[in-house]
């Protein structure tokens, strides 16, 4: 399994497919780029400038909220993965 780096975290993103009121399923490119995921992997956090660590903020399973246009995907086993900063979390959904 793929380990992130210093304060990365691995992303499963949430893709649900959308239709429209006609009962029309919507073309993936039409979508707008999901926004929600799964906490695959948490890397061990971002090294302060007097050299601590400072532990990230997700774990592993959570369900976060995180920038439209953050991270980079990545595919590893045949699954497509987003790999996003942990500053580019908005919110751990509940």
């Amino acid at each position: 399994m793929l380990k992130p780096l210093g304060d990365r975290v691995l992303l499963k993103a949430e893709t649900e497919e959308e239709k429209t009121v006609g009962g029309i399923v919507l073309a993936s490119n039409v979508k707008e780029k999901p926004t929600t995921g799964k906490v695959i992997a948490v890397g061990a956090g971002r090294t302060l400038d007097n050299g601590e660590k400072l532990a990230p903020a997700v774990k592993e399973g959570d369900r976060v909220l995180f920038d439209k246009y953050a991270g980079n995907e990545v595919e590893y086993d045949g699954e497509k993965y987003l790999v996003v900063h942990e500053k580019d979390l908005v919110a751990i959904v509940e």
